[in-house]
């Protein structure tokens, strides 16, 4: 249990973990390999011992920021990687196999939807269900079923799956819960909160905050009894089953794969983490007014934003996130008449850009950027409009944000 509040936990997290000279920052360690006087403490690195050997699974650095996530998220262990999408990727494929099953949110990034697509060619079924009821996962559930994938708030249309009764049934038919947190960050959701087993966080957002790095991690919340998975190796069952799908997943992800985060990476993330909870609240408050803002201008026909009383999921949001917030992201629909591209050039501090939870506020037109690929059909149905704008939200003045949303909209008055 945390003694202080999250950022005085988080500012003096690294500090604490016994930092070389004294210093208030873990060093950036850039060597490839770690040499050892004694042979018998090389070879017990190798064989489990806490350690480093080479730094493709890891170094000094990284483990200091494993310590900072992990106690972000209330975790019992956690794995960093080069992104967010290798985080992932580790976890579908070093715990599924061929003939498996996942049941996966339809809402879900438009990269993670690549992604199952790949799994489902090297065998893997992939049922995506409607998350928002948890009905349709339950129908969806087969003798092979390994795990339910859901996505907290979706990415761009805000829909709000119902996180926790998913959470409840999977633990009723022991099935591998695994969210990803991105877009909610453990600020708003810790994952063990819903009874997630494995939860994923994409570093290169909100974490680190400011468009200078990117990484991701796999924390374990020690929910999950892995005694009761059958797709664990000989060789990473050994003494708390508990922590047997973390292991796995950090040695195919990191020594097999090569998902590793680098250490100046790592770094920049641990730096940005420490105003994490700063930056959420000002954004948070800033989507919560632009969201306002925009639901009553005759220029916008729709905004979709949890915290609008007008989204469907509203009631839940409040239940999952109290009040500290709703998220950073919002999405809205211009009036007919009104070309999404051309508003979109009117804008000036608003960044058109791809990224997510920067300190700036950032829009694109969704179905000719990101989405674009996914085709009209499967864009339909995941509530995505043509003229759909989405808009991660930053820090700036909340005055200065909603004039700059404002003189581009009075320019079609």
């Amino acid at each position: 249990m945390e003694k202080y509040g999250l950022s005085t936990e988080i500012v003096h997290a690294e500090r604490r973990q016994q930092i070389e000279n004294g210093a208030v920052h873990k060093a950036i360690y850039t060597s490839s390999q770690y040499a050892y006087r004694d042979a018998n403490d090389l070879v017990a690195v190798f064989q489990g011992q806490p350690g480093f050997s080479y730094a493709r699974q890891g170094t000094p650095t990284t483990a200091s920021l494993e310590k900072v996530i992990n106690q972000l998220e209330a975790g019992a262990g956690t794995c960093t990687f080069a992104t967010g999408m290798a985080a992932l990727s580790a976890v579908f494929f070093t715990l599924l196999k061929a003939g498996d099953h996942l049941i996966s949110s339809q809402f879900i990034f438009g990269n993670t939807n690549s992604l199952l697509i790949s799994l489902a060619r090297l065998g893997v079924e992939v049922t995506h269900v409607d998350g928002r009821d948890v009905a349709q996962v339950r129908a969806a559930i087969r003798p092979n079923t390994r795990m339910v994938f859901m996505e907290t708030i979706a990415n761009p249309g805000t829909q709000l799956v119902d996180l926790a009764a998913i959470g409840d049934l999977c633990e009723e038919h022991k099935l591998l819960y695994l969210i990803d947190n991105t877009m909610t960050t453990p600020y708003l959701l810790k994952g063990r909160e819903v009874k997630a087993g494995l939860v994923v966080n994409s570093l290169s957002k909100m974490i680190c905050g400011h468009a200078n790095a990117l990484g991701g991690a796999v924390t374990s919340t020690g929910l999950f009894d892995w005694s009761e998975y059958d797709n664990i190796y000989d060789d990473y069952k050994k003494d708390d089953p508990r922590a047997w799908g973390l292991l796995q997943v950090r040695k195919k992800g990191l020594r097999d794969m090569g998902a590793t985060l680098s250490a100046d990476a790592a770094h920049r993330i641990a730096v940005g983490a420490e105003t994490f909870e700063l930056r959420m609240q000002k954004s948070c408050a800033n989507a919560l007014a632009l969201a306002h803002f925009l639901e009553q201008h005759p220029g916008v026909v729709s905004v979709s934003y949890p915290g609008l009383a007008s989204h469907p999921q509203h009631a839940r949001a409040k239940v999952l996130f109290g009040d500290k917030g709703y998220g950073t992201l919002l999405a809205f629909e211009l009036a007919e008449g009104i070309d999404c591209i051309d508003f979109l050039n009117r804008l000036d501090i608003v960044l058109l850009a791809t990224h997510l939870g920067d300190t700036r506020t950032l829009s694109l037109p969704v179905a000719k950027t990101i989405y674009h690929e996914m085709g009209p059909q499967k864009r339909k149905a995941m509530g995505i409009a043509d003229g759909l704008l989405r808009v991660s939200v930053g820090i700036e003045n909340e005055s200065d944000l909603i004039g700059d949303f404002a003189q581009a909209l009075d320019y079609y008055s």
